[in-house]
């Protein structure tokens, strides 16, 4: 049985830790909740123990035969500090050992998940950020956290995460997680697009975003600053993603390139319209007797093409030595930068018959570094919770994904993009 130590902490979303805690419990997961002496202020010990089926303690003081100030920890085979304040962050990051909590985390040799929750000030004060990147350079995965009312008329960065989504990065970090991506920024495009025809209908497509929201949580897990740029999706925020939502392909298209400028890798999964109206209409298209006037359309910009494009012309003027075009963009390692914008950029193409021929095609015009080709339709990709497909590399080289969870791909792919940023 996998052990899981919950370290909670005191701020108001400590009573979401209780369903944080459920979805352990039920998973088969033996559980020991450590929460600070303030935390029991807003939810109490018989709660915890009651929950979790363990004995609850703040003190190293209490069975003390038991040694539990260093066997909680050593025991354990993952920690979560949900949620995190900006106190016990601060105490993490400087080593501090004033409580049961803060000397289980100086113990623990298993991975170790924070996930924040406070008041947007403190989470951007100068002091919160660098505490969180002394973490980060040591190993842990902190979440970001989400945006979204906090406590009483204030909204902003800050909120706790989705308990639900917390313990998915949990679940893949217990599940093999890597930290292969600590310090690397990733855009994630997901979901579909659309295009208006007038203020009640569009043209648009199956996609979930399923495949996308993967990919976001695989790469959270494994320790990326993640960016998902989400096109019409109604799945709930992938907890320590950052989150810009958009409907079209030209509103994608702006917010892609934008977190581009500073991304290790982007990684476009969104279904999106190669096409559009010319012309939108201001008021509902009535139904009459006469036929309707035909929908003239045009094309939609080439995203993953322009991102090739964009860095293939920053490299260049780099090496030339032009100052005016040649800023340097991306990072070569963490903390370090590098010409020509992202490391790596992948594609994705869905096809509905000669699906390699037709992915070769694209990943020659496209100039991406890896093309993920999957087949569509009937029950197939769109809407699954399943996906297969082939990685075809810039050098000619493939890489075949059987059928399997969308978490199992997004790894795969995860995969290969850090073989590339070594």
């Amino acid at each position: 049985m996998t052990s899981v130590v919950l370290g909670v902490s005191a701020g108001i979303a400590v009573y979401k830790s209780c369903e944080l805690l459920r979805l352990f419990t039920e998973s088969g997961h033996d559980v020991r909740v450590v929460p600070t002496r303030d935390a029991l202020r807003f939810v109490g010990e018989p709660t915890w123990a009651a929950l979790s089926g363990n004995p609850v303690t703040t003190e190293v003081w209490e069975s003390v035969h038991e040694v539990p100030h260093v066997r909680i920890g050593q025991s354990a085979d993952l920690v979560i500090v949900a949620p995190a304040t900006a106190d016990v962050l601060a105490r993490a990051a400087h080593g501090m050992a004033d409580d049961l909590l803060t000397n289980t985390l100086l113990t623990a040799r298993c991975p170790v998940v924070f996930a924040p929750a406070m008041h947007t000030e403190m989470w951007e004060n100068p002091a919160t950020r660098a505490n969180v990147a002394t973490l980060r350079e040591r190993g842990a995965i902190v979440i970001e956290p989400a945006v979204g009312r906090l406590t009483g008329a204030d909204t902003g960065r800050g909120r706790l995460p989705d308990p639900a989504e917390i313990f998915e990065v949990c679940r893949r970090v217990l599940a093999g997680g890597r930290d292969d991506l600590a310090g690397r920024h990733v855009v994630i495009s997901a979901g579909g697009t659309r295009e208006a025809i007038d203020p009640v209908r569009f043209i648009g497509n199956r996609s979930s975003g399923l495949q996308g929201y993967a990919l976001a949580r695989t790469a959270v897990a494994r320790g990326a600053e993640v960016t998902l740029v989400a096109a019409n999706v109604t799945l709930p925020d992938p907890a320590g993603a950052k989150v810009v939502r958009v409907e079209s392909a030209r509103q994608l298209r702006d917010a892609v390139l934008l977190a581009a400028e500073h991304a290790d890798a982007v990684v476009m999964a969104a279904a999106v319209a190669d096409f559009r109206p010319v012309r939108q209409s201001d008021s509902k298209i009535k139904k009459s007797s006469a036929e309707p006037d035909p929908i003239h359309l045009t094309k939609n910009p080439d995203i993953l093409a322009e991102l090739g494009e964009i860095r293939r012309a920053r490299r260049e003027a780099y090496a030339a030595g032009d100052g005016r075009h040649g800023t340097p963009v991306g990072r070569d390692a963490p903390g370090e930068a590098a010409p020509g914008g992202p490391r790596v950029i992948v594609g994705f193409a869905a096809e509905t018959d000669d699906v390699l021929a037709n992915g070769q095609a694209k990943l020659r015009r496209k100039g991406c570094d890896l093309l993920v080709v999957n087949q569509v339709g009937e029950n197939l990709a769109f809407g699954t919770p399943d996906n297969a497909a082939v990685v075809l590399t810039a050098e000619g080289g493939s890489v075949e994904i059987p059928r399997g969870p969308k978490e199992d791909l997004a790894d795969v792919v995860w995969d290969l993009v850090a073989q590339r940023l070594a």
